[in-house]
């Protein structure tokens, strides 16, 4: 449960639960920067880090993703390209995967380079706690956080932000 106050001209959401209240205002963001090595997700408002979330991604993490299947988190620079509220897990923003290149680098190779790549939220069948859900590699490539977090990068993302994925 959720809601929207303003204060100081600067929205803030504000979630509700049986164990704990959380309130997030990091503004808008126009750069989100994906350090796979180290399992981070930093966002970015002219040149200034304002947040460093741990992310969970594909199970086969190293490497650019290649192919539909190989569980890999693409690695590149793309757009976070429209938002999808109904996603299976909670809600989700698209990554715009894959880009020319990957579609010339998959055809060459006579294979699908897969898509539907997005960061979301949860998993709403695991049985671990967020927290420890994000200390594994679950998802099929995608990049996960939490379902607070989530809340808060739906808040600040736009579509036609950039997103970077190191490796």
């Amino acid at each position: 449960m959720g809601f929207i106050a303003w204060s100081f001209g600067i929205a803030l959401f504000i979630t509700t639960s049986l164990f704990s209240t959380t309130a997030f205002a990091i503004g808008k963001i126009d750069l989100v920067v994906v350090n796979k090595s180290d399992s981070s997700m930093t966002v970015f408002r002219q040149g200034k880090a304002l947040k460093t979330y741990r992310i969970a991604m594909g199970d086969n993490p190293v490497g650019h993703k290649l192919t539909e299947g190989d569980q890999r988190t693409p690695e590149g620079r793309y757009i976070l390209d429209y938002k999808k509220p109904d996603s299976a897990y909670y809600r989700a923003i698209h990554i715009s995967y894959p880009n020319d290149e990957d579609r010339l680098r998959a055809n060459a190779l006579g294979i699908s380079p897969g898509g539907q790549i997005m960061i979301h939220g949860e998993n709403p069948n695991s049985n671990l706690s967020p927290e420890e859900a994000q200390q594994y590699n679950w998802t099929d490539g995608c990049i996960a956080v939490t379902n607070a977090e989530m809340d808060e990068l739906w808040l600040a993302i736009d579509a036609g932000i950039p997103i970077e994925i190191w490796p």
